[in-house]
């Protein structure tokens, strides 16, 4: 029987200046699993991120983290198994080089000086980042400040890591960096990842995707079911992947082609049907 890392149930939220911004939203994170959650601005993707990790209070509804409730008593205990990846890698940074930034959390969980330089080499090199340990954060790229920020992460040993639109700040090759990193670590690791983005290549590479409209839970399921259900993403006005218009077009000109959701793997059918033309 499959666990779910992360349960939420019937979970509203409100802003001091009144009004829903998250109403009744309930939706499961399977253990191990790569989600990611869409919407339009202001959908309540970054609040619900934010609920998870228990840097907003809920108004009412659960949360429940590794099996764990979320509340005031059991926060320390969530903030243990689960980590967090903001926007901004800006914002992120504690130590004055690399080296520092990534031994921060460690230090603070009292971890003996000689076990914590494996641990900064390890994790820096899961991300790439060796050459860069006696770097000052403000000489690096966002994808590499992004990089450092995971790493810092990772030296935690979470079960659980939310990136909350970690890519939206980034240039194409600090986003393109930062999805292989993720990729990897999905690929690689028993890490349930929840990611909060607008990116269609990394939502097509997720298991599960997560359709937030006004607050409200949309549409969930596989990423081929929620954008190939074509009636419910226009009723909230969500767009759907060039790849599937393309499709589409390909399909009223009589060409028969294999549902794609990215133009990587339309091409590469493209090309393969017309190989064995």
């Amino acid at each position: 029987m499959e666990k779910n890392a992360i349960e939420v149930k019937n979970l509203c939220f409100e802003y001091e200046e009144g009004g829903k911004h998250i109403d009744d939203v309930s939706f499961c994170v399977k253990e191990g699993s790569y989600t990611t959650v869409i919407g339009h601005n202001g959908s309540g993707k970054s609040t619900i991120a934010k609920l998870i990790a228990g840097l907003l209070e809920k108004k009412s509804g659960e949360i429940y983290v590794d099996g764990i409730e979320l509340n005031l008593d059991n926060l320390v205990k969530i903030r243990n198994v689960l980590g967090i990846v903001f926007q901004n890698p800006d914002n992120q940074f504690i130590g004055s080089t690399v080296e520092d930034d990534i031994a921060f959390g460690l230090e603070n969980h009292c971890v003996k000086q000689e076990e914590m330089e494996g641990i900064i080499l390890t994790h820096a090199e899961k991300v790439n980042m060796m050459k860069y340990l006696h770097h000052e954060p403000t000489h690096l790229s966002g994808g590499q400040k992004q990089r450092v920020a995971i790493a810092g992460i990772l030296a935690m040993k979470p079960r659980i890591i939310i990136f909350d639109e970690a890519t939206s700040m980034l240039d194409p090759q600090g986003k393109d960096e930062i999805k292989r990193v993720i990729r990897e670590l999905h690929e690689k690791s028993n890490i349930t990842i929840l990611s909060i983005t607008h990116d269609i290549e990394e939502v097509a590479m997720s298991d599960e995707v997560i359709v937030l409209n006004q607050g409200k839970l949309a549409l969930q399921g596989e990423p081929h079911e929620v954008f190939y259900n074509e009636e419910a993403l226009n009723a909230i006005k969500l767009d759907i992947p060039f790849s599937i218009k393309l499709k589409k077009a390909l399909d009223k000109e009589g060409v028969s082609i294999n549902n794609h959701i990215t133009m990587e793997g339309m091409v590469k059918d493209l090309c393969k049907s017309h190989s064995n033309m």
